[in-house]
């Protein structure tokens, strides 16, 4: 039987339904709802999930866990290789149990990560966040987000945990491969893309980790985080609040972190004062996995199960993921004995199925099954079980591949082959040359699942890079050493990878990252380093390379920037790849040959060292470099940098006026030529400064940038509307503001290599911001 019988639900029709429902259920059924259930996770070979073989106690049957309802199926494809079609069956069946089997017949919302793709076998998979960052070009990530939020449709998934809207704060965090920039402003734009793209297939976003998380010391994952009110407001939130306010995002996910001594998972200040009072925010918050439980055992704010289950309740957590741990019996218990009220628990289930009714769940007429297949196989509005990588994916894949690699040097050895004849004999060096793996991230499906599975192959066509470069140089004669390993610290083979690159025309060495998780990676959850130099004995591996006199390509394959200065200034051409996906190894053959014009920009500034650690270019004036410190600050690769084949020219920078009221705009406009003989894109980048405010503000914040491309000779005119609300910090007293005074605004090449400016004064009183006023930049080209 179906729960409710109505014809349509309209949010205020359903909501009054979903009370009705509400008053005829039982405590087992409300508090079924607001757990998720976990099955079939192989501990064999290492945990996917932090501290999961401690606290994923859950060994009963489906039937006997859901007797009463269930709220969430967690990862019912991510946790083992599961063919998709057996998947949609399977899931079909469980869904169909819930629907005859329990008193009100509700299915469940269930939920898999999607970061880099859907995280399921043989799925397509994207490159990892920071990729997405180094595009600068949200249109396409939210063409991305849509594919995969189709894809996840037709499985039956209703929500995604992804985006992760972290900032970078610290390159010694292992999670950074997760991220997309260390700019709040470029995370918050890209994000929105995502949400925008992943809802628009009817798949929840959820944002990951709201808040503060990748703010933790030292760079540790789950560590504290010591962070001020407006580094939280200013930096840590911003793209959570875009996320909200301007996309729509229907899900946030708690932060594991605590800040100032008091967890997130527990702060009502966070998940119900800025989010939902200050936001507006009427969506679910979820736990991240073990979150509620991490209150008595991490971080011993909690007496048992009972006491963290209801301080996460009442801080605003209405679903405990990945399982009931604390939700069901400990929570029961602290409500029959009268210490956490009923209405408590009913204002976290009004939000769950009120969602459940979103998705049309609590329709009489839902259907677990998936639409009949037309001749191809292909169901109405599902997929098949060869439908998860499809061409679609793979073209788009392969484009933001090509439009995330970042040129970071280039003595003109690149292309190969362009000024001068093509190599004859090719050398391809290191531990990463010849693997698969080095193409995804740690929440990718091949890295998170399948190590577990070792006679298990990826499901998915995927090159090396070796193998695209065979291709890509089809006459070259491309010998092969791998040198080292990537982190085995093994230097045995580095005089045969010498002495193969001292043969040949050229050397492409390839090293970088394994991700993996909780220490089986050098990048990834719980793999966090404390050197940023290459892993291992990488370096020297590329340094005996160097020393041959070959021309030395450097292919670096990551989840982090690592400090790189030594090798800026001795390889002749280094190409940064941040985990690239499935058509990586393609993109990156194509940007050695020329074939692709490598258009990425840096999405983080590299580092100095690990000692120089946490970094921003959003550092204020004493985060400058100066004489009464021995410590260089400035980074060896800026916020914003990348080369390219052609070049490009500004000119004609203007503003439309001079002075501008302090709740209005900055309107400007400059004019990017391509000045060389090749098409190419541009990333024309617009940064703020205020030099004088009432608290210190960084030298200069993104405000706005444009991904332009353009042809030989050709130009384009690059219109830009900043409201001032960018510009706004929370002040002395704790409120968000924007002052009057001198701004300066200016086009850049990266977040130091100023081309054009201008000051705009903004004149008026202090203005107080408002929920209404627009939060990002608007970019029109001409």
């Amino acid at each position: 039987m179906s729960a409710i019988d109505n014809e349509t639900v309209g949010p205020a029709h359903g909501r009054a339904q979903v009370r009705e429902l509400i008053a005829a259920m039982t405590l087992e059924e409300k508090l079924a709802q607001l757990v998720g259930l976990w099955q079939g996770v192989d501990r064999e070979g290492g945990a996917v999930a932090p501290l999961q073989d401690a606290m994923d106690t859950v060994e009963q049957s489906f039937a006997d866990f859901a007797a009463h309802g269930l709220g969430q199926i967690t990862r019912h494809y991510g946790t083992r290789p599961l063919d998709p079609g057996e998947g949609r069956a399977t899931l079909a069946a469980k869904q169909r149990w819930l629907k005859e089997n329990t008193r009100l017949g509700i299915p469940a919302i269930v939920h898999e990560e999607c970061l880099t793709g859907l995280a399921a076998w043989k799925a397509a998979t994207y490159p990892v966040p920071p990729a997405w960052g180094a595009t600068f070009d949200p249109p396409l990530v939210e063409r991305m987000a849509a594919r995969i939020g189709r894809t996840m449709a037709g499985l039956g998934i209703h929500q995604g945990l992804a985006p992760v809207l972290d900032v970078i704060r610290d390159m010694r965090w292992g999670r950074v491969e997760e991220c997309i920039s260390e700019d709040p402003y470029h995370v918050a734009v890209t994000g929105a893309a995502y949400v925008r793209g992943l809802q628009s297939a009817g798949i929840i976003a959820t944002l990951k980790h709201f808040v503060g998380y990748s703010d933790s010391r030292a760079g540790r994952n789950l560590a504290p985080v010591h962070a001020g009110t407006r580094e939280v407001r200013d930096v840590l939130e911003f793209p959570f609040e875009v996320a909200v306010r301007d996309a729509g995002a229907r899900s946030v996910m708690n932060s594991y972190a605590e800040i100032d001594g008091v967890p997130v998972a527990a702060s009502t200040e966070h998940l119900t004062g800025t989010l939902r009072e200050e936001w507006g925010f009427d969506g679910t918050v979820v736990a991240d996995y073990f979150a509620v439980a991490f209150l008595q055992t991490l971080h011993r704010v909690a007496e048992d199960g009972g006491d963290a289950a209801a301080q996460a309740i009442t801080a605003g957590i209405d679903v405990e993921l990945p399982t009931g741990v604390t939700y069901l019996r400990p929570l029961k218990e602290r409500i029959e004995d009268g210490r956490l009220g009923m209405d408590v628990v009913d204002r976290a289930l009004e939000r769950v199925l009120r969602q459940k009714a979103e998705l049309g769940l609590l329709d009489p007429e839902w259907s677990p099954d998936p639409a009949p297949a037309h001749a191809n196989g292909v169901s109405a509005g599902g997929v098949s079980a060869d439908d998860v990588d499809t061409e679609e994916d793979r073209t788009l894949a392969a484009t933001l591949a090509e439009r995330s690699l970042v040129l970071l040097r280039n003595d003109g050895v690149l292309p190969l082959g362009a000024t001068r004849p093509a190599p004859g004999r090719i050398a391809v060096i290191g531990p990463n040359a010849q693997s698969l793996s080095a193409m995804f991230g740690c929440y990718s499906f091949v890295n998170h699942v399948l190590p577990h599975h070792p006679d298990c192959d990826t499901g998915l066509g995927v090159e090396t890079v070796e193998a695209a470069l065979r291709r890509e140089f089809a006459t070259a004669d491309i010998v092969t050493e791998r040198g080292t390993g990537v982190d085995d610290g093994a230097t045995d083979g580095i005089p045969a990878a010498a002495t193969a690159a001292a043969g040949a025309d050229v050397a492409v060495v390839v090293v970088g990252d394994r991700s993996g998780l909780f220490g089986r990676g050098t990048s990834g959850e719980g793999c966090d380093a404390d050197d940023l130099e290459l892993p291992g004995a990488q370096r020297a591996l590329v340094e005996a390379v160097i020393a041959t006199g070959t021309p030395t390509v450097v292919v670096l394959l990551t989840g982090r920037g690592y400090a790189l200065g030594w090798l800026l200034e001795g390889a002749a051409a280094v190409v940064q790849a941040f985990f690239p996906g499935e058509e990586g190894a393609a993109a990156i053959a194509g940007v050695l040959s020329g074939r692709v014009n490598p258009s990425g920009r840096m999405p983080m500034s590299l580092p100095r060292g690990a000692g120089a650690q946490p970094y921003s270019y959003l550092h204020p004036p004493l985060g400058a470099a100066s004489s009464v410190t021995n410590i260089a600050t400035e980074p060896p690769v800026r916020y914003g940098f990348g080369l390219s084949y052609t070049r490009f020219g500004y000119e004609d920078f203007t503003v439309d006026a001079e002075t501008v009221d302090v709740a209005d705009a900055i309107r400007c406009a400059v004019t990017v030529r391509n000045t060389g003989d090749r098409e190419g894109a541009e990333v024309v980048q617009l940064y703020a400064s205020d030099p004088v405010a009432s608290v210190t503000r960084p030298l200069a914040q993104l405000v706005a940038f444009a991904r332009v491309p353009l042809g030989p000779g050709e130009s384009a005119r690059v219109h830009f509307t900043v409201p001032t609300r960018l510009l706004a910090f929370t002040d002395r007293d704790g409120v968000r503001i924007v002052e009057p005074g001198d701004i300066g605004v200016s086009v850049r090449r990266d977040a130091g290599d100023v081309i054009l400016e201008h000051t705009v004064r903004l004149t008026g009183e202090v203005h107080i911001v408002t929920g209404a006023e627009p939060r990002i930049s608007t970019v029109d080209i001409s």
